[in-house]
């Protein structure tokens, strides 16, 4: 032991033994403080890139239950010390002139809070379109969902005691988007094509994605605005992108076209023989960027119409060729060992 170890254990044991009093109250102490909540311990935290991004999503407390009573005070009493909670009712609208939202809106309150790594503490959630709330005096965020448009803005809520609820609207400003991919001139079977929303370049040049892996002939409700879309035919370059303005309280239909051929991979010891089994397979365009890597005696591929190399190698030999597809064509690219 140190000297300071030696020190410290000789200054306690020589101490004067507490009192039983004082033994008891470092008890009540000690239970006091392990039965404080720790505010915010297991917070959710909303990740970044959400439309809630910093915000604690945990939920609020269940009500009490069992014998506990609750007094209600009389109207226009306020218990003294105890602001009385004011009612207030939440109300979205598509357009600011335009008509209510009457289904599909989820709303969050969140209690402003002063801690730096929190922005608000989630005080209620509610599913209603108009939800009728009671809120004790102070500031609050509020966040009124409708599919992936939303709007967050803050209210206040003062000590006046009224007889209404005080009435606060929000302009989501939102419209819908629906995406009908075609192949060809037909329609794209279900499941073939699928989707990303992207918002429009903002200041650093970046966009943000909304929505990923989305079906087309789905509205997806959005706020008014330009929006970046990327299509996806098949497990390669098939890829169509488009932006698209939907605008507030109004339907926006938009087709996308997609150009492709299926392609077809073999390599095989002479021409017309048997596929060779475990060949890996480099799909490049013809300035030697990848577009598709896989592994197999016969994979299948959906390209985009263009100029392409594939590289075939199967133990330990590599073998190339050069090939074109055109918009519609079904081939088969075989390469021979040589």
């Amino acid at each position: 032991m140190s000297d300071v170890g030696r020190a410290t254990a000789h200054k306690i044991a020589s101490s004067d033994r507490p009192s039983a009093g004082l033994q008891w109250g470092r008890v009540l102490a000690v239970l006091c403080l392990l039965a404080m909540p720790a505010p915010f311990a297991n917070a959710q935290i909303a990740p970044p890139g959400s439309p809630l991004e910093g915000w604690d999503l945990t939920a609020p407390p269940a009500p009490p239950s069992g014998d506990n009573v609750t007094v209600v005070p009389r109207t226009g009493e306020t218990p003294a010390g105890n602001p009385a909670e004011q009612p207030v009712q939440l109300m979205a609208l598509l357009t600011d002139d335009g008509q209510r939202i009457e289904q599909g809106l989820v709303w969050r309150i969140y209690e402003e809070t002063n801690l730096a790594d929190r922005r608000g503490k989630l005080i209620q959630t509610a599913r209603v379109p108009t939800p009728l709330v009671s809120l004790k005096p102070g500031n609050y965020i509020v966040n009124a969902a409708f599919g992936r448009a939303h709007l967050t803005r803050k209210i206040s809520i003062d000590t006046n005691l009224v007889a209404e609820p005080k009435v606060e609207k929000f302009v989501l400003n939102a419209g819908g988007l629906r995406i009908t991919a075609l192949l060809g001139a037909k329609p794209a079977p279900e499941g073939s094509v699928s989707y990303t929303i992207l918002t429009d370049r903002d200041q650093t040049d970046e966009r943000r994605v909304v929505l990923q892996a989305a079906k087309p002939g789905l509205v997806i409700r959005l706020n008014a605005g330009i929006y970046h879309i990327v299509s996806t035919y098949g497990d390669a370059n098939a890829i169509v992108r488009s932006d698209i303005t939907v605008e507030a309280g109004k339907l926006t239909e938009a087709q996308i076209q997609h150009s492709f051929a299926k392609v077809s991979f073999k390599l095989a010891e002479r021409s017309g023989g048997e596929a060779l089994p475990d060949t890996h397979w480099a799909i490049q365009t013809t300035e030697g960027g990848l577009v598709k890597e896989s592994v197999g005696a016969l994979p299948t591929h959906t390209l985009a119409p263009g100029n392409y190399a594939v590289i075939a190698r199967n133990k330990e030999r590599a073998f190339r060729r050069d090939f074109t597809v055109q918009d519609g064509q079904n081939t088969e690219i075989e390469l021979v060992v040589q």
